[in-house]
């Protein structure tokens, strides 16, 4: 029995069903509970009462649960009677527990305090409600909430205190997600598995069917989960740096996944040279430009990121030379409502620029070796950029891991010396021409972090002889 004198609202809280890695049993955790309703005797009454009883504090509120309810009294439930849940503190047989306003209405014989027994069950609590009533104790310091969903896949990254516990959290997880028909559990790190940043699972509920199609950034993306890279956690970041692409620009994608910064960049009109060395990704890549209509902004291709980075640049400049740095896009369908008589816009003809304006290279674990690439990109071609012309040259926003601190100040600096060692130059913080801006995207352990270091191409890189 639980005491509810300190705390009146603590009778809603579920059970508490300590189960040791036991299979889940939803029977346990219904309850019933003894309360207080008004009855409404004029069901046109119902909205008056229930926001007088909520000024006066007299009625029940609790997250998900509807306190307008039927007559506990079946046969003037039937007629369509109505109550209103009470708070825990209100009795029906003791007046004094109630305000002047419920007592008035009493009086007025608009309203009659009842006994009430209210019913709550599994489906009422949530996910959190449940695990920890289930859990000892001991194991609650760090209650596992946190999980990706993709698709219709939950994905876990349990710590080994909750490996016991590991099919009754998912279980939970399945019945308080409607999404999510597969829960699974990653068991080594992203990378050990393969160089293509997956991982080893083992699949907690549901079907191994990891076939999952999801939207972000007003796309579509359809993959297989155990094959490619994604990270759902990722989305704030994906739209950060797309909101920063013009309409226009080149962007150089040197690891581009299945496309969730190509495809979202493409559907505002950035040009978008996207690359994995993933073939899987590769090919999801393809369909997410085909299924999403983008083949007019965002090109393909499955090569090595240390080569692509050069490739990319001569590749754009060809087109250049060749004359074929130019699309058309028909024009856009006339409105339904325009008369008949409306002409057609002409096709659009749109020119490519002959530079690319922006390099992501999302792979944190190892993105800044890429960086001696970078030396000699445009080597001959001084003339495209400032002081010769109106072009600066590439932002280049590189993902890394580091430590983590309160102000990020030691992470900052080592991550500017890393990237100066790389480029062969001095790379200082700092948001100016020559100065490395670094922001921080997400924690992924106690003691590690994600960031986005951006920063210009250097002229003393960029124009440096190639090797």
């Amino acid at each position: 029995m639980e005491d509810s004198s300190l705390d009146p609202m603590s009778v809603f809280r579920p059970p508490i069903v300590r189960s040791a890695g036991a299979a889940l049993d939803r029977s346990l955790f219904t309850k019933r509970i003894p309360i207080a309703a008004a009855r409404v005797l004029d069901v046109k009454n119902v909205s008056k009462y229930r926001a007088q009883l909520e000024k006066s504090k007299d009625l029940l509120k609790l997250d998900r649960l509807a306190n307008v309810r039927p007559d506990p009294d079946a046969s003037l439930a039937s007629k369509g009677g109505k109550c209103l849940l009470l708070k825990p503190e209100v009795k029906s047989g003791v007046p004094t527990t109630w305000s002047p306003i419920l007592q008035e209405a009493v009086k007025a014989d608009e309203l009659g305090v009842v006994d009430y027994d209210l019913v709550l069950d599994y489906n009422y609590w949530n996910y959190y409600d449940i695990i920890t009533s289930i859990l000892p104790e001991d194991a609650q310091e760090e209650i596992p909430v946190g999980f990706a969903v993709v698709g219709h896949v939950a994905h876990l990254n349990l710590r080994e205190d909750y490996l016991p516990y590991k099919h009754l959290i998912a279980e939970i997880i399945a019945d308080k997600n409607a999404a999510v028909r597969t829960v699974i559990n990653k068991i080594d790190d992203v990378g050990t598995h393969s160089e293509y940043r997956t991982f080893s699972y083992e699949v907690l509920v549901g079907e191994d069917d990891m076939n999952v199609e999801i939207r972000e950034g007003d796309c579509t993306f359809k993959f297989d989960y155990s094959k490619v890279y994604w990270n759902s956690r990722l989305q704030t970041e994906h739209k950060r740096l797309v909101d920063s692409f013009k309409p226009g620009e080149v962007v150089c994608d040197v690891m581009a996944g299945v496309g969730p910064f190509a495809c979202p960049a493409g559907k505002k009109g950035v040009f978008v040279w996207a690359n994995d060395l993933n073939p899987d990704s590769y090919a999801s890549l393809k369909d997410a430009i085909t299924r999403n209509k983008l083949t007019n902004f965002v090109r393909p291709f499955n090569a090595d990121g240390h080569a692509f980075i050069r490739f990319a640049a001569d590749d754009l400049l060809s087109l250049t030379s060749d004359n074929l740095n130019t699309i058309t896009l028909p024009p856009k369908p006339r409105s339904r409502h325009a008369p008949a008589s409306t002409r057609m816009p002409p096709p659009q003809t749109i020119t490519i620029p002959p530079t690319i304006s922006h390099y992501v290279m999302n792979l944190p674990a190892s993105a800044i070796s890429f960086l001696p690439a970078f030396a000699g990109l445009y080597d001959g071609n001084e003339k495209l950029f400032e002081p010769y012309a109106q072009r600066k040259l590439p932002m280049v926003h590189v993902h890394c891991f580091s430590t983590k601190s309160d102000d990020n100040v030691r992470e900052t600096r080592e991550i500017c010396e890393r990237i100066g060692v790389e480029l062969g130059c001095v790379m200082n913080p700092g948001d100016g021409d020559g100065e490395v801006l670094v922001r921080e995207v997400r924690d992924v352990a106690p003691k590690k972090r994600m960031f986005c270091a951006s920063f210009r191409l250097p002229s003393e890189v960029a124009y440096r002889k190639r090797a």
